[in-house]
């Protein structure tokens, strides 16, 4: 139904308003224990071969919900009956901010990609903290912290951001995820420079940790960039892994089938889906080859099938997470990945998922 029927029709409309009805909707559904309940009857799937523990955090399968789909933290009653294994939230930054102006989303269907240029748009780190009471968390919920987008915020003022937040709410939730790789803000400038990124795990590192912390990296880093920022974090103990990546702005390395006039229609964004399939699985790669199982790594980009979430598994992820697949594919899509992943592992002999992680390289 959704192939055929809805998305034709979706996909002819606003992009941005779809999401926003959609996040409207799935608000509902989690509200109610009948809706949830029918929702898991017709999305939900279960196998113990796709149960486990990652960073002492128990996940009833590997699939999960990246950050950007549920940005202000509305969905946590309804996504694990849509069948993810875990969810993150925001990304939240320390004030609120409405986001870039004018258009914000372009899909490109030839690509099965998205152009996104949101520019962090969320309600804030107190508007969360008020919300936190009326929240239920039925699978593990990270949140994913940023910068506040805002020319003010610079430099020093930068780290006090991402600290202020963390004491706001890391505490909360599963697990934090530190961004330091938003391409769409108004400076220009990430932490992924070593430098800065020192700089912010030296002022967290004097922070209680309250749980397990990632830090989210662009998918299109080189391997020399990604070892300079594991140089870095050799130092700091209290950085648990990476989340493998985030929208990739360098376009020129991605070989676009969609017409230049169509992208062109929102130049400034980063893309996602499958263009960044292999540059985000390479990552992987070279990360659990350089430290194999010292750092967990969760892997996205471009996973739309379950064969596309096993590759970035076998090539070193304990997890992975999707949201352009979902959009693509409906809600149907963590079900057929998972299912996917069932037969995958018994074809290859494994009788765990955890037992797959990294064995590409094995």
């Amino acid at each position: 139904m959704y192939e055929r029927i809805l998305k034709p029709i979706l996909f002819r409309l606003n992009p941005e308003r779809v999401h926003d009805f959609f996040v409207s909707v799935g608000h509902m559904l989690g509200a109610y224990s009948l809706t949830r309940g029918l929702v898991s009857w017709i999305c939900g799937f279960t196998h113990p071969s796709l149960r486990t523990q990652v960073a002492g955090i128990d996940f009833a399968n590997p699939v999960g919900l990246a950050a950007g789909f549920d940005k202000d933290v509305n969905l946590t009653n309804i996504m694990s009956a849509v069948g993810f294994g875990f969810m993150e939230v925001g990304a939240v930054t320390r004030f609120p901010y409405e986001g870039n102006s004018g258009r914000r989303l372009l899909r490109l269907p030839a690509d099965k990609s998205l152009i996104v240029y949101y520019g962090l748009k969320n309600i804030g780190a107190e508007a969360i903290l008020k919300k936190l009471p009326r929240l239920k968390f039925t699978i593990p919920t990270g949140i994913n912290i940023a910068k506040t987008n805002r020319a003010d915020i610079m430099g020093e003022k930068s780290i006090e951001d991402y600290i202020a937040t963390y004491r706001l709410l890391g505490q909360y939730f599963a697990y934090t995820t530190l961004n330091i790789s938003c391409p769409n803000t108004q400076d220009g400038c990430t932490f992924q420079d070593p430098l800065k990124l020192d700089q912010l795990l030296a002022a967290l590192s004097k922070e209680p940790k309250v749980g397990p912390m990632f830090l989210k990296i662009s998918n299109h880093l080189t391997t020399h960039e990604v070892d300079q920022i594991l140089a870095v974090v050799e130092k700091y103990s209290f950085v648990d892994g990476f989340v493998v990546g985030n929208l990739s702005k360098r376009r020129e390395t991605l070989n676009l089938k969609s017409a230049k006039e169509r992208s062109d229609m929102l130049p400034q964004g980063g893309i996602s889906g499958q263009p960044v399939r292999e540059q985000s699985t390479n990552l992987i790669r070279h990360m659990y080859r350089r430290a194999p199982g010292k750092y967990v790594i969760i892997g996205l980009g471009g996973i739309f099938n379950a064969q596309q979430a096993y590759e970035k598994i076998k090539a070193g992820a304990n997890l992975v997470q999707i949201i352009t697949g979902l959009i693509f594919g409906g809600p149907l899509t963590v079900k057929r990945i998972n299912q996917g992943l069932v037969k995958l592992l018994q074809q290859d002999g494994f009788s765990h998922i955890s037992e797959a992680v990294g064995k590409e390289l094995s």
